[in-house]
């Protein structure tokens, strides 16, 4: 149903492979384009990101390959998936230029609380999530989700990302536990987030990896950040976060699905230089 894929790790950051066996396995799944966005660099130790300058203009020039290699075949499509934290990370137009990306994914993975401290949301282990909860917000669970969407909201005002990707990974580890999904608090908040994507005229992706790797029980972003997505017209694409070769397809057409639920007949995906739609249908 839906053939693409705009969110891809490899072996130049935290993904499992080499980038030809993305593009390999994306062929073989019957995708129609495949697009690269390693985690961009940032100035402190990770074990996530790509790690410097000098491999970042490596992992470029092998997107650059692929693509010519693979032209027949695919579409290969280089971009970066960049985290904003507040005067810490890189700009993305500085990201943009200098490595001629055809289109760059925004995210937040580390919450800046007030003291400058950083809250790890994301990761295979809860209780890095958890205790970063309780040491950099007190466990005040207000204040901490609170900082999550007013840092995604700094993002769309000030860096303008083509994609905001996985928009409510902050309920990954949550589980119940700590806030609920349909609590007034959490609902204004991401309105407010989605009336930013809106006048920031980003595309959202749907994003499946909660799903396939059993760490959340919906999409990212859920059935109803969804259904108020469709409601104010915000066009989304979808991706699977592949971190391994075969991931690349998964849930795409679950995803698909999900989406026709909430009430979008369309769907948007890269096309050469630009974002468009296709029908869902």
């Amino acid at each position: 149903m839906f053939k693409h894929n705009f969110h891809t790790h490899t072996s130049f950051c935290d993904g499992s492979s080499e980038p030809e066996q993305y593009v390999e396995a994306a062929i073989k799944t019957g995708l129609k384009s495949i697009g690269f966005s390693g985690h961009a660099p940032v100035p402190f130790e990770n074990s996530f990101a790509i790690k410097n300058a000098l491999s970042l203009h490596e992992y470029c020039r092998e997107i650059e390959r692929l693509k010519e290699k693979y032209s027949e075949e695919i579409e290969v499509f280089l971009a970066l998936e960049a985290d904003y934290i507040p005067d810490i990370t890189t700009d993305f137009s500085e990201l943009r230029a200098d490595c001629k990306l055809d289109y760059i994914i925004g995210s937040v993975h580390l919450v800046k609380n007030s003291e400058g401290q950083l809250w790890f949301i994301d990761g295979p282990n809860r209780e890095v999530w958890i205790n970063g909860l309780l040491n950099d917000f007190n466990g005040g669970i207000k204040v901490a989700v609170s900082a999550y969407y007013n840092q995604i909201i700094m993002m769309l005002e000030s860096q303008k990302p083509d994609v905001v990707g996985h928009l409510d990974k902050i309920k990954m580890h949550n589980r119940g536990e700590y806030f609920r999904e349909d609590d007034h608090w959490y609902i204004s908040l991401f309105k407010q987030t989605l009336e930013a994507i809106k006048e920031a005229g980003c595309v959202v992706e749907v994003n499946t990896r909660g799903l396939y790797k059993k760490r959340s029980d919906s999409l990212f972003p859920g059935p109803k950040i969804l259904r108020e997505m469709n409601r104010l017209n915000i066009p989304v694409t979808i991706s699977s976060d592949a971190h391994k070769p075969h991931e690349v397809g998964l849930f795409l057409d679950q995803a698909a699905q999900t989406l026709m639920t909430a009430g979008y007949t369309e769907v948007y995906f890269f096309n050469k230089k630009k974002w468009e739609s296709i029908s869902l249908g």
